[in-house]
């Protein structure tokens, strides 16, 4: 393996970690967000109002994304091993 192909490897890894997790994180920075707005509105500055829309949030995030998840990291490693032949040269 030269160094080409160990660089465009952790490429593809962490271009593939991130479309994976950048929409959780996306939900929990609109979570955050919208908290903080009514924390601000409402003038309430209670830290466990401002975690658990947050977790809820991730929670419902990761059970609605789960399947999309997966089948993203399967079809990678799916495609790394596939190619293991060709690294190993």
């Amino acid at each position: 393996m030269n160094t080409d192909i160990a660089v465009e490897l952790a490429r593809q890894a962490l271009i593939t970690s991130f479309v994976v997790s950048a929409p959780i994180l996306a939900l929990g920075f609109v979570a955050g967000v919208v908290v903080s707005i009514v924390q601000i509105l409402t003038s309430m500055q209670d830290p466990a109002f401002n975690t658990i829309p947050r977790l809820a949030a991730f929670l419902a995030g990761a059970l609605v994304l789960l399947p999309w998840m997966t089948e993203r990291l399967v079809s990678y490693t799916i495609a790394l091993f596939s190619n293991l032949k060709g690294f190993a040269r």
